[in-house]
């Protein structure tokens, strides 16, 4: 069954809203955990203006699930995951001004320096993924680098699902299916949510693992976190 791992990215921006310790980034993770999820993802960004580099330091002795900690590979997030050391690494290209990540790599052109930061990660141990649009040159030239998964990019998918679900799923077959053809693992983010998730997984059943975020919180202040971590499961277990 595909993975669900909580990015818990927005539970720090409400905490750092007021400075103090409330909600308490550590114990939430915990409590994802304990509801059922099977990992926990963080981005951290140079001006630490949701998860900060304490944070995932904490985090680090907490998370008993998969730990996942994303990121633009710069100098700085480098040594921060090599000292944390973390069940894996995902690249994503983001500037530092970006306000959330919209594209994924071009593996392609920027195929030597993703091979020797790949090669860093996996020399410790570390699973490496990398962040792609949904392009099979893009997933392939990620598995010629060394990655052992790509992530897609779904803020596309999601945008076309509630218009034309069918289409949506179609733009993202060619990029799922070269990734099966490759051996490599295929992990799934962004903008994913309870209306459009199960399609998704069902089309593309050796999904390993979406990482969720802002949806889930979201439904969390309506549902309740252990409520809605149950149906995140529900709707990736309940596949056609």
């Amino acid at each position: 069954m595909t993975r669900l791992s909580v990015n818990i990215n927005k539970v720090a921006t409400l905490r750092n809203a007021r400075g103090g310790n409330l909600p308490d980034v550590e114990q939430f993770a915990k409590d994802c955990e304990g509801f059922g999820a099977e990992g926990i993802t963080v981005h951290p960004r140079p001006d630490e203006r949701h998860i900060t580099r304490a944070d995932v330091y904490a985090l680090k002795d907490i998370v008993t699930t998969e730990f996942n900690i994303e990121g633009n590979p710069e100098p700085a997030f480098m040594e921060l995951v090599l000292e944390v050391q973390p069940t894996q690494v995902t690249l994503v290209p983001d500037a530092r001004e970006q306000l959330t990540s919209n594209h994924g790599w071009d593996t392609q052109m920027h195929f030597a320096k993703l091979t020797a930061i790949i090669q860093r990660f996996k020399n410790v141990g570390i699973r490496v993924s990398v962040f792609v649009d949904p392009d099979p040159v893009m997933v392939e030239y990620a598995a010629k680098a060394g990655a052992d998964r790509v992530e897609l990019y779904t803020g596309p998918y999601a945008e076309l699902y509630d218009e034309n679900p069918a289409a949506a799923i179609e733009m993202y077959r060619a990029a799922a299916e070269k990734a099966h053809e490759l051996g490599i693992g295929l992990n799934a983010g962004h903008d994913l949510n309870l209306r459009n998730l199960n399609a998704f997984v069902s089309a593309f059943p050796w999904l390993d693992e979406v990482s969720i975020g802002q949806a889930l919180i979201a439904d969390a202040l309506y549902l309740g976190i252990k409520e809605t971590i149950k149906q995140y499961k529900y709707a990736l277990s309940n596949s056609n």
